[in-house]
């Protein structure tokens, strides 16, 4: 892992020191009672039951003799298997604080890294949203975070405690038996050297399927959110398939890591068994031959267990910190994403101006240009429509009015300043948009309508909906203002969930509005009643309306032809229709269509 990542994981341990200090020492102490115990039985063995010399510290003897000695002890054993109870319980009670030290931790770290990668996106350019994927941007600031967190709440302190065990472990078999204590060390080089090659083998593995599960929550997401679609074409059992492949792919490569697990722990085990056979077998030898006590036996053959079992435990651990690489990896990933910059020195002017684009020149990545040396003025305050056919570069003007992106060639000035001097976030408050599939939250249709105001009053709310033409059905819904439209608005029609979200435009001082074919869903009647309520209402605001439909345009006091990136005709319905062109083909082709209809039901 590259020092950015470390300087990460630090940063989140740094943010919590404390809470893993407590930790720190509680696992001390619950290491120190679990070492004790064994000490305490060899004691009782040796030197109250024996007659062999004590190995407690002075000032234990020291109690021992102000109780009676070892033989009062060794009349009164009970107290010994007092001691050892309460050994434990004290030991449970350090083994408590670590949980509590290392759960509370844990999960600040995951409040950190969510809320720091949710205000991070928030504030990503839209070129990066445009490319990412839902599915995998959801698992990295759930799964993956929700991994680094067990990392460092669990495997950080496994770490800390296998090494005070081994550590407290090998310092007290060297003392009590250096040649005992190199014979049980016969198998830990090679579960070391084991453990290590583990770790590589399991890293990559593990690299691979979470990417495999990223994919499968990019298919999921993806599907949940266009179910209608998948419906409405009947394409279920190819969803299903698809999403079989994904998840087949995912399942092949996390049993290929799950294998490498039983591959270790089945080698670990063989491993650690063999070296407590060892033990023990020499041990039995050594004692039968009066070389060591029968409590220097029992001290060897339990620590033994204490010396294998981290050591062993470090492959499980290594593997988790290996999950937790990958996972910290991929948040780091979206971290390091350029932010759109603060614009220190950017301006707030008014935005009730001349729309100028000035020989602009506009393309997306690599690809050709979508606008090629467009200039157009619009003027402050009227009402201008925007015909063309898909892909001639209609939302890219709107895109770059916003400054969602910015033009290879030219400039934009409003009102005589250049867009790109403005403030990016004041640019975009006073900017409106409604797009042709606008996004409506599961919540209530009041607060979608007022979600852009920080108090909205009920007049204010009622307003916005009747120059939206949606008061009268959202009063005719069971639950009126209350009625909850459902994910995306899936509980409306077309129709009615542009109308919602043109009232939620509204509803914010707008010195621009823009409709980008988001009247394409009403009627021409429900239409013009729009056109009509915001020409009243918006005076002073300049309007954009994008459409393929000459009903929708014709009212405009200038209308701009799109192909192929270049302005091609502009001026007012009366003019264009006399024009040869794309407007005066499409007016005939829709007047030829209106007639046909209109004599149809005339003859029914």
């Amino acid at each position: 892992m590259n020092k950015r990542k470390w300087r990460l994981m630090g940063q989140l341990i740094s943010k919590n020191k404390w809470l893993f200090l407590g930790a720190a020492v509680c696992t001390l102490m619950a290491v120190v009672m679990d070492y004790v115990t064994p000490l305490l039985l060899a004691e009782t063995l040796d030197y109250y039951l024996s007659d062999k010399p004590s190995t407690m510290p002075a000032f234990v003897n020291q109690w021992v003799d102000a109780l009676g000695g070892p033989e009062f002890m060794a009349r009164n054993l009970w107290i010994v298997g007092l001691i050892l109870v309460l050994l434990n319980i004290v030991g449970g009670a350090f083994n408590y604080g670590k949980a509590r030290f290392q759960s509370m931790a844990g999960e600040n770290v995951a409040l950190t890294l969510r809320e720091r990668l949710y205000h991070h996106i928030q504030r990503l350019p839209f070129s990066y949203h445009v490319k990412a994927e839902t599915g995998d941007l959801i698992q990295r600031c759930t799964s993956d975070v929700d991994t680094v967190r067990r990392t460092l709440a669990n495997q950080l302190m496994a770490i800390f405690w296998s090494v005070l065990m081994v550590a407290v472990a090998l310092t007290v078999l060297f003392a009590k038996d250096w040649r005992l204590a190199l014979l049980s060390m016969i198998m830990v080089p090679a579960l070391f050297i084991f453990a290590y090659m583990f770790f590589n083998w399991v890293h990559k593995s593990f690299t691979k399927a979470d990417e495999a599960e990223g994919k499968m929550s990019a298919v999921l997401q993806e599907n949940l959110t266009g179910v209608r679609v998948v419906r409405a074409f009947g394409q279920q059992q190819y969803e299903v398939e698809k999403f079989d492949r994904v998840s087949d792919d995912y399942r092949d490569k996390s049993f290929k890591s799950n294998k490498l697990l039983s591959v270790y722990w089945s080698v670990s085990d063989a491993l650690s068994m063999a070296q407590s056979c060892i033990t023990l077998l020499v041990c039995v030898f050594f004692a039968a031959r009066g070389e060591i006590t029968v409590g220097t036996m029992v001290v060897f053959t339990s620590y033994v267990g204490k010396l294998l079992w981290p050591i062993r435990q470090l492959g499980r651990t290594l593997s988790d910190i290996s999950k937790s690489f990958v996972a910290l990896s991929r948040i780091d990933e979206v971290l390091q994403e350029q932010e759109e910059p603060e614009e220190k020195d950017a301006v707030k002017p008014s935005l009730r101006g001349d729309i100028v684009f000035d020989h602009v020149s506009f393309g997306y990545d690599n690809q050709r240009d979508v606008l090629q040396d467009m200039s157009f003025t619009i003027p402050q305050g009227k009402t201008v429509a925007i015909l063309g056919a898909t892909g001639s570069g209609k939302s890219s003007i709107v895109h770059l009015l916003q400054r969602l992106f910015a033009p290879k060639a030219g400039k934009i000035t409003i009102g005589g300043v250049d867009i790109g001097k403005i403030d990016h976030s004041y640019l975009r408050s006073r900017v409106g948009l409604v797009l042709q599939e606008p996004f409506l939250y599961s919540k209530s249709i009041r607060d979608n309508v007022g979600i852009a105001v920080k108090e909205p009053s009920q007049e204010e709310i009622d307003q916005a909906a009747r120059d939206a033409a949606a008061l009268d059905f959202i009063l005719q819904s069971e639950n009126g203002w209350e009625t909850v439209v459902g994910e995306r608005g899936v509980t409306l029609s077309g129709g009615q969930k542009q109308r919602v979200a043109i009232a939620r435009t509204l509803m914010k001082q707008n010195d621009i509005l823009i409709f980008d074919d988001s009247l394409s869903a009403v009627d021409t009647e429900t239409d013009a009643a729009i056109r009509k309520a915001l020409k009243e209402h918006s005076k002073d605001t300049t309007t954009i309306i994008i459409s393929h439909r000459i009903v929708t345009l014709s009212q405009a006091d200038l209308i701009l032809v799109v192909e192929d990136g270049r302005i091609t005709q502009q001026g007012t319905h009366e003019e264009l229709i006399h024009q040869e062109g794309l407007y005066g083909r499409i007016f005939n082709i829709q007047t030829a269509l209106e007639e046909e209809v209109f004599s149809g039901a005339e003859e029914v």
